[in-house]
Parts: structure tokens; C-alpha cells; sequence
């Protein structure tokens, strides 16, 4: 079932891409090209959460030098952001003059700069007579969690940039543009004839970076140009999501953003599908377009190389004649030989070696929540007080998330499709459609009809949420009780879905490439669930409660938002703000719709949209998954509280402390 589900909601993703993109075609005269170059850069930069108005002081700092044969290497770092170090290694070549520079950027190396594979083509570009500098990406090599090198700087440390609506990807690209910026301020470097390269990730990072940044006058990216399209299916890091990019383009045009500056795109024969020589390809082939439509069709190559994922020999004795060529006006750009070359052992190119870094380094949580901060005090500053001005607020919000941040589609309110029902062992088990090839399933015990409907969702799936006391209980009690599983999650999980502590990594990421959040179609698909649910009451059926367990608590809410049928919400364990300082643990990166907290509030602001109706808030988490204490809990969520104060019904907010079982469902079904 699994696999099959798999297929079913990969199906359903590539109709959405085929719709989109159909219909596109190539532009016919570089005045069309131009005009699409300018509508594409904008969109790309809003995708990547806009670039800061202001840049802040560098500040950069030598703390160490290694005299080698022919260039030495420092250790630097220079400031990004206000308070975030980059890591770096300058490789400067011996000799008087300036140097035309190249920025290594490395991928996805253990070891970030300080790995062998980076190493190497930066000590080969120095020995030919380049300006070198290596940097870290934000959370890897020297700028993780912890101080030690190896850590993986993707899924749900990632994730925590997401609600802030700063991914990863653009903050990788600004500070790249701030690694030209420090490398325009070396007397040693040509600051007009600079260039970029990287594989992987790293790969990626060049790719954007060029065709964003017009300092970059030859481009190199390595193992990581394919088609957008191929990302679907594909299992990729959050460092190469582009939230919403396949709404509004292909990869091909991120390519030609490039041009007409010097681009050589160079990949693998063994490398995966997205990356594969057959998808780069297509991408190359409508770049070329462009490249002749400006009269430049010599400054796009690409190279093909018998290997698998890697930034081997051959790749970087490439990439040495096309820098040279293009950064140096020598040569024909055919492949250069590499100089004998030795690495270095990675710690000796640590700028903080072993344990001595500072312990307020920013690391991506840290600078999460230091954003977040800054959001949620804006959204507290401009809350409302009073009712007039808490409708519009209603309005606008309600519209912001439909359209903005969720993907538009219907979230309430909608025919429902049954395709089949059944019954097993006293349960009633209910499939509907919930669009063409997916369904949301419900099985239920209808219970007596007079003691309350509940609609109960769990991002584990059905089975999981039946089996815990507090619904074992309702349905003792005689209620009638529905459990959900909704798209990618429960029966309709996909196989191969969870990377690390994310359940469903690949759905969420395929999902936000073409801008239809799974927060939001959990929330199709749950109001589908509700509509079902409504048209089984009868008169007799007192009230419609929808229960989010763990993680689904924000579905819950978010059905509770658009469905005004829908009389109480209880959020069970849920996670009480998208502000974390670490890692997000025990929730589902769907959750997180970029741009949520930044355009829409934290969760106890979007859950104030539910009153004057009841919510019932039984315990909640942090970010790292630990309980919240009861003063804690109260304080969290003081701004949902406010609201229901101005609608003069304080009391239908409940905040309820004790382990969620028996005595909760007692609770609910005494209405309190």
C-alpha cells in the first residue's frame, strides 16, 4: 500500500508541474528574454526570502596563516550577518599583483572546506594563480550545532528556517555574495574577474549564486544541474529546495540568468536522476537558446564525465581551462593538467580547531529564533484590541494563509466524493476522494448519536490514534468517533519518506517545490474528513469536535479556522510555537508552510482565529519536543487568550495540564 501511495501522491504532483509548466516557452528575442529575466529574478529572490536592504560590516579576521609551496592558506572569518561568523580558508598564491579570485563552495562533504575532495581544487586553482577562498556553508563544516566537523546541516535543522520564510538555499546564496563582497576588499584580488564553483549542494549554491550575482563572471557548477521536474521522486537536502520555484520556472532559466557571462555546467554518468546527464541536458539546451539570442554561444559548455557523484580530477582539470579562459583570457578553455598537489589535514584549516569555538556562535536554530523573535514581536505589536479591528485582522489573515502560504485550494466547505464503504469488526470504514487518484480515509465507531462527534486526526495514522486512551474512552462513552489518514501519512504513508528525525521528508520538500505546502493539503484533506463527518449527523448529535493529536494539532486548528461547523478544537501535545533554539524533534516538516510565522503569526496567533468558539489547549511542546510546565503552557498562549477576553468568553479557552486520557474525555464529554 505503501508504494502504491507513493506513486498515487507523486502522480498527483507531477499533474500539478505539468499544468504549470506545460505551457511554457522559449522566448523569441532577447528584448522577450530580458523582459522574463527581470519578472524571474524577482520571483527568485522572493522564493529565497529577499535579500537584506542593508549590508552589515564584514569585520573580518586572519587567525592563522600556513606557508605552503607556491600559496599559504589562512584562516578567516568575516561577518555575514549582524552576529554570524563565515568560516573560510583564503588560499592566496605567492607573487605581487592582483589575481582574478575564484569562491569554492563545498557541498556535501563531511567535512565541509576542510574535506580532501574541496581541498583539492582550491590548492590546484592557487598553484595555477588564482585567489582561492573556501567557505563553510551555514551549518556545516565549522558552523553546525556542535563544534565538531561532520554534521549534516539539512532536514529538521533546516526546517527551522522555514516558518521564518528565510530557507536555507537564499541564506547560503547571500552569504556567498558576501564572500565576494570580502574577496573585493583583498588587495591581492581583481575584483572584476571573479568566478564560482562548487559540486552537490555546493553545486546548487553556484548555480544560484551566478545567476543572481553579476560579479560571478564564470560560473561552474558540478553534479548538480538536472530539471526541476526530476527533483519529484527524488530525495534531496532542504540546502536545494527552492520554495515555490516550480510555480513560475524551470531550471533551464536559472541557468540563463546567467548570461551572457561564462557558464560550464559539467556532470556525471553515474550520478542520480536529478542530477543525470539526460536532465541536464534539456536545461542546457533552452540555456543555449538564450546564450545565442545574445550572441555569446561560446560561453555555455557542458562536460561529461564516465563517474559517479563526485569533483574528481578530470572535473576540476575542466573547470581549470574554463577559469582560465574566462577569469584570465588565456587558453582556449580546453582542460588544464593539475599541479602536483598534497592536502592538508582537515583540523589544521579549522579557524576555531577543537573545542574553541565561542559558545554564542550563531548556528541556524540560533539565528531562527532570533528572527522569529523579531517576528512575533511585530505580530504582538500590531495585535488587535478590540473587536472591530480583530474582524479585519480575521479577514486578512484567513486570507494571507489560503493563498499565500497554504497554496490557494479549497479548505473547507466542499462536496465530498464517497468512494467506498465497508464494515469490519464493528467499525465503518469510509474512503473518500479527496482529489483525482488521492483519498482521505476514515474509520469510525458512529456511537449512539447523542454523546458528541469527534473527528480525530494523527499524522501517525488512524491505528496509532485509536490505540490511545483518550479515544478508547470517547468511544466507551458512546461517541461517535472518526479517525483519519490523510495524504503521505498513516495507510497513505510513502515509502522511503523519513530522512533523520523528519517522518516526511520527501513529501514536504516535493510539496513546497511547487507551492502546495502539505500543511495546507493536510488541511484540504482533513476538511474533506469534516464534511464527511457533518453529513453523517443527525439532529441528535449534540456538537462536532475535531481533535488534533501530537503533531496534527495544527491541522486540527487549521479546520477549525475555515470550517465554522466545526464547535470545538482540542489540540492535544501539540507544539505550542515554531520558534525553537534547536532542532525541531517529534514534529513533521510538513507542518512548517515557508513564511508562515513571518506573514501569518506564530501558532497561538493563528489559533486565536477560532474564537469565539471553544479550543481546548491539553498540554503542549517545544520545538525539541519537551513538555511545556503549566505556567509555560499558560504563558505561550497569553495572545489566543486575549481574544477570546474581547469576545468576552475567556472560559472557552480551556488550558488542560494533566496527561491527556480518561479523565480528558470525561472532560470533553462534560462539555468543560
Amino acid at each position: 500500500m505503501a508504494d502504491d501511495s507513493r506513486q498515487r501522491f507523486l502522480n498527483s504532483l507531477l499533474k500539478r508541474f505539468d499544468t504549470l509548466r506545460g505551457g511554457d516557452r522559449l522566448p523569441e528575442t532577447s528584448a522577450a528574454w530580458q523582459a522574463q529575466r527581470t519578472e524571474l529574478r524577482s520571483l527568485l529572490i522572493n522564493s529565497l526570502g529577499g535579500m537584506p536592504s542593508a549590508k552589515c560590516d564584514l569585520e573580518p579576521k586572519v587567525l592563522g596563516t600556513l606557508n605552503r609551496d607556491g600559496y599559504r592558506i589562512e584562516r578567516v572569518v568575516f561577518q555575514t550577518l549582524p552576529g554570524t561568523l563565515m568560516t573560510a580558508n583564503a588560499y592566496v598564491p605567492a607573487g605581487e599583483g592582483k589575481r582574478p579570485a575564484v569562491l569554492c563552495v563545498h557541498g556535501h562533504w563531511k567535512g565541509a572546506k576542510q574535506d580532501p575532495v574541496p581541498q583539492a581544487r582550491c590548492i590546484g586553482l592557487a598553484k595555477l594563480g588564482f585567489f582561492v577562498l573556501a567557505v563553510d556553508a551555514f551549518g556545516a563544516g565549522e558552523r553546525g550545532i556542535g563544534k565538531a566537523l561532520g554534521e549534516y546541516h539539512g532536514e529538521m535543522t533546516a526546517a527551522t528556517l522555514l516558518p521564518i520564510g528565510l530557507p536555507l538555499p537564499g541564506l547560503q546564496v547571500y552569504e556567498n555574495m558576501r564572500a565576494v563582497d570580502y574577496l573585493q576588499t583583498r588587495p591581492e584580488v581583481d575584483g572584476t574577474k571573479i568566478g564560482i564553483t562548487g559540486a552537490s549542494g555546493g553545486g546548487n549554491q553556484t548555480m544560484y549564486a551566478g545567476a543572481l550575482d553579476e560579479r560571478f563572471g564564470c560560473v561552474v557548477p558540478t553534479c548538480s544541474v538536472g530539471t526541476y521536474r526530476a527533483y519529484l521522486g527524488a530525495a534531496c537536502c532542504v540546502c536545494e529546495l527552492v520554495p515555490d520555484a516550480m510555480t513560475y520556472t524551470e531550471e533551464w532559466a536559472i541557468l540563463a540568468l546567467v548570461a551572457p557571462r561564462a557558464l560550464l555546467v559539467q556532470n556525471a554518468t553515474r550520478d542520480a536522476f536529478q542530477f543525470s546527464v539526460g536532465e541536464a541536458q534539456k536545461s542546457i539546451a533552452r540555456a543555449q537558446h538564450v546564450y545565442r539570442l545574445l550572441e555569446q554561444p561560446g560561453k555555455i559548455a557542458h562536460s561529461i564525465f564516465e563517474s559517479g557523484h563526485d569533483y574528481n580530477r578530470p572535473m576540476r582539470e575542466a573547470m581549470y581551462g574554463w577559469m582560465t579562459l574566462h577569469l584570465k583570457g588565456e587558453g582556449q578553455g580546453n582542460p588544464i593538467p593539475e599541479p602536483p598537489l598534497q592536502t592538508e589535514e582537515p583540523e589544521t584549516l579549522r579557524c576555531f580547531p577543537g573545542d574553541s569555538r565561542p559558545e554564542d556562535f550563531m548556528t541556524i536554530p540560533r539565528f531562527a529564533a532570533r528572527e522569529a523573535d523579531r517576528q512575533i514581536t511585530d505580530h504582538r505589536a500590531a495585535w488587535p484590541n478590540h473587536l472591530e479591528m480583530w474582524k479585519t485582522h480575521t479577514l486578512q489573515t484567513r486570507q494571507i494563509l489560503r493563498g499565500g502560504v497554504l497554496g490557494g485550494g479549497e479548505l473547507g466547505g466542499r462536496e465530498v466524493t464517497l468512494l467506498e464503504e465497508s464494515t469490519a469488526e464493528g467499525r465503518t470504514l469510509l474512503r473518500y476522494q479527496s482529489e483525482p487518484g488521492l483519498e482521505v480515509t476514515l474509520t469510525g465507531q458512529p456511537g449512539a448519536g447523542n454523546r458528541g462527534t469527534y473527528l480525530v486526526l494523527d499524522l501517525a495514522g488512524s491505528e496509532h490514534a485509536r490505540a490511545q486512551s483518550l479515544i478508547q474512552e470517547l468511544e466507551q462513552q458512546g461517541a461517535a468517533v472518526w479517525c483519519a489518514d490523510l495524504r503521505a501519512t498513516g495507510r497513505h504513508a510513502i515509502a522511503g519518506d523519513t530522512i533523520g528525525k523528519a517522518p516526511d521528508h520527501n513529501s514536504a520538500e516535493w510539496s513546497i517545490w511547487t507551492g502546495r505546502p502539505l500543511l495546507g493539503q493536510w488541511i484540504a484533506d482533513a476538511a474533506i474528513a469534516c464534511e464527511a463527518v457533518h453529513a453523517r449527523r443527525t439532529k441528535t448529535t449534540p456538537s462536532l469536535t475535531v481533535i488534533g493529536l501530537g503533531a496534527a494539532g495544527m491541522i486540527a486548528l487549521g479546520v477549525g479556522i475555515y470550517d465554522s461547523r466545526v464547535d470545538r478544537v482540542v489540540n492535544v501535545e501539540g507544539l505550542a510555537s515554531f520558534r525553537t533554539e534547536t532542532p525541531y524533534t517529534g514534529q513533521w516538516m510538513g507542518l512548517f508552510a515557508p513564511g508562515i510565522l513571518r506573514d501569518a503569526g506564530d501558532i497561538p496567533q493563528l489559533a486565536a482565529l477560532l474564537a469565539p468558539r471553544k479550543l481546548v489547549i491539553a498540554g503542549g511542546v517545544r520545538g525539541d519536543g519537551s513538555p511545556l510546565a503549566p505556567e509555560a503552557l499558560a504563558d505561550a498562549w497569553k495572545d489566543t487568550r486575549s481574544i477570546y477576553r474581547l469576545f468576552g468568553v475567556e472560559g472557552h479557552l480551556a488550558m488542560v495540564n494533566e496527561t491527556p486520557g480518561p479523565e480528558l474525555a470525561r472532560r470533553l464529554q462534560a462539555g468543560e
